[in-house]
């Protein structure tokens, strides 16, 4: 593309040759390598470890050799999707751009600004023989989409820098200066059968409006397990379970569930269904409008149910597991601190599974929810295991870098910026784990539909955004 004449068009010429490179999660290795490359035709110090993260140094240009070096940070992979018809390999295929009046799009797939255009202006400002800036150590990590396992394993220790701009934010003058710590808690029940007679029945929960499960959690809309959970608990005796289903991912709120059953009493459970669906109406009208429960009656047959014991073990878990949000800042004007996600359950030969994502900013909540979900689970008979742990970012109440960013941003714009903390993972709670008394801020320009093939980038924001890096970089 011809990128001639827009504002900061090296920024758009270096995130044309990313997307050329496939770049999903966990398929690292071609981009990172191109990162060295372009270190070393540029004579940069450069360093390359196993996970394929890489740090660009460059030392301070005249007259800044006294001022404190300034890390900039993005993450080399992207999150593919593609809409059903188009044909893409994402394993050997890079992307492909399209220009919609202000905004930059991929044809078809996901575009992979989040986050390769903190990579491409980072390579911009890395490559310019005319810029004002002081030493700049620019990181970039692998695999933040699926768990920052880049950003846990990197190596940080010889880095000179105690500020940190992160570029992995999503909408222009909003500055992010904290976020919630999470992990994921995997939890089974073993399944003890036996031979059922009965009218065969299915029940679906569907048409939910679900979303992320940390930064949508605060809007409190239906979970699809834990409806299921409660329809479970009021159907009691009057069904004979043979499996439950629901959700796909840890991270989003369930959308759908699903029990299949026999039973030898289907007018009983009609009504019962009729009753928990009117409830659920009346509770989730605004957020979930669209919300449905469906009744199917089939044959007649014998099959393997759960046992009664069984049954109500998870009846039991399902109706009494905590769920959703569970405590709010004061401060924040009522943001999440700490919520718990039900995102997916499943039903193999000889066990029932499910999975939670935990989130909070404090990490004793976390804890306390964790510790909350192994006592509750064993006592049924059950057991947990952890993964994918990753810590908090706390806010600084003192924040030399917040403060230059605000002012710079006051005079560039004419506004304040917004300051805020979020109820979702950036990889700045591991740098500040790994560099004593990081300061750190998150910016980013204007960015749409992330993660989907929708997802696109206002160019006149990227631009915006360059002059104020650029600016940051200068003032001193």
């Amino acid at each position: 593309m011809n990128w001639n004449g827009l504002k900061a068009e090296r920024v758009f010429y270096w995130f044309e040759q990313l997307c050329a490179i496939p770049h999903g999660s966990g398929n690292t290795k071609a981009i990172s390598d191109f990162c060295v490359s372009f270190a070393q035709e540029n004579g940069l110090e450069w360093e390359q470890d196993a996970w394929n993260n890489v740090i660009i140094t460059k030392s301070a240009t005249f007259g800044y050799e006294s001022e404190p070096a300034i890390i900039l940070q993005g993450h080399l992979d992207m999150v593919c999707v593609k809409e059903p018809d188009k044909e893409i390999d994402f394993e050997t295929d890079g992307i492909s751009l399209l220009l919609d009046g202000d905004f930059l799009t991929a044809e078809g797939t996901s575009l992979g600004a989040d986050n390769g255009i903190a990579v491409a202006i980072c390579m911009a400002i890395l490559e310019s023989d005319s810029l004002e800036h002081p030493r700049i150590e620019a990181v970039f990590t692998t695999d933040e989409e699926t768990g920052m396992d880049g950003a846990a394993n990197i190596d940080l220790s010889y880095l000179q820098g105690s500020q940190l701009i992160n570029i992995d934010s999503e909408q222009e003058g909003v500055f992010t200066v904290g976020c919630a710590g999470g992990i994921q808690v995997n939890w089974f029940l073993d399944i003890f059968r036996q031979k059922e007679t009965g009218t065969y029945g299915k029940i679906e929960i569907s048409g939910l409006s679900g979303g992320h499960s940390g930064i949508e959690i605060g809007k409190e809309s239906a979970n699809a397990i834990v409806l299921l959970g409660k329809l479970l608990h009021d159907l009691g005796s009057a069904i004979s379970v043979i499996s439950v289903t629901g959700g796909e991912k840890s991270n989003a709120i369930p959308v759908f569930a699903c029990v299949e059953f026999l039973t030898m009493d289907f007018e009983m459970v009609k009504t019962i269904v009729t009753k928990k669906e009117q409830e659920w109406k009346l509770s989730f009208g605004l957020t979930d409008p669209e919300l449905l429960v469906t009744v199917t009656e089939e044959e007649l047959l014998e099959t393997d149910c759960f046992t009664t014991d069984c049954a109500k073990k998870l009846s039991m878990l399902l109706y009494h597991y905590p769920c959703g949000v569970q405590s709010r800042e004061t401060s924040l004007d009522g943001m999440v601190r700490t919520s718990l996600n039900l995102g997916v359950l499943t039903t193999n030969e000889n066990e029932i599974s499910g999975v939670f994502c935990a989130r909070s900013s404090l990490e004793s909540e976390k804890r306390d929810l964790v510790n909350h979900l192994i006592s509750l689970t064993e006592y049924l008979g059950g057991r947990v295991e952890t993964e994918g742990a990753f810590p908090a970012w706390e806010m600084r109440h003192h924040s030399p870098l917040r403060d230059k960013l605000s002012a710079i941003y006051q005079a560039q714009y004419g506004r304040e910026p917004v300051i805020e903390v979020i109820h979702a993972g950036l990889e700045c709670g591991m740098f500040s784990e790994k560099i004593a008394d990081l300061d750190c801020v998150s910016i980013g320009p204007d960015l749409f539909d992330i993660h989907t093939p929708a997802e696109r980038i206002s160019i006149s924001s990227v631009g915006r955004l360059w002059d104020f890096i650029l600016e940051v970089l200068k003032r001193k």
